[in-house]
């Protein structure tokens, strides 16, 4: 579901509650790992810009699920067999519930991101 929330702060604010400890776990984990990245609102979620202002990482609370984008589909398919079982698109995670999120392989994913110079999808 598109939000019109102008900041991530008040994109969380109408996330549904059992959702939220989860969305704010992710975004700590962008704020801690993707040193100077920039944080914004685009598309009607929290994205991550990279130096080039390119939108590289992003993540939202969809009607059934929970949406995590690694938007290097190289990094995604490195960590495929990793995340067998859940949902998986070109760039994206979908958690169907929050307990679904493996926060340290999250965190794995970030990282790699961040530190790769493989092509945005």
């Amino acid at each position: 579901m598109r939000s019109e929330a102008n900041t991530v702060d008040e994109y969380l604010d109408e996330v549904p509650e059992n959702r939220l400890e989860a969305l704010e776990r992710l975004r700590k984990l962008c704020l801690e790992v993707l040193d100077g990245y920039e944080e914004s609102m685009d598309y009607g979620m929290p994205s991550y810009r990279n130096e080039n202002g390119d939108i590289e990482v992003a993540f939202a609370s969809q009607r059934s699920y929970i949406s995590f984008y690694v938007l290097k589909e190289a990094v995604l398919d490195k960590y495929r067999e990793a995340l067998a079982g859940l949902n998986l698109g070109k760039g994206c995670v979908r958690y169907r519930r929050p307990d679904q999120i493996d926060f340290e392989l999250a965190r794995q994913l970030l990282a790699e991101s961040y530190h790769s110079d493989a092509e945005i999808c």
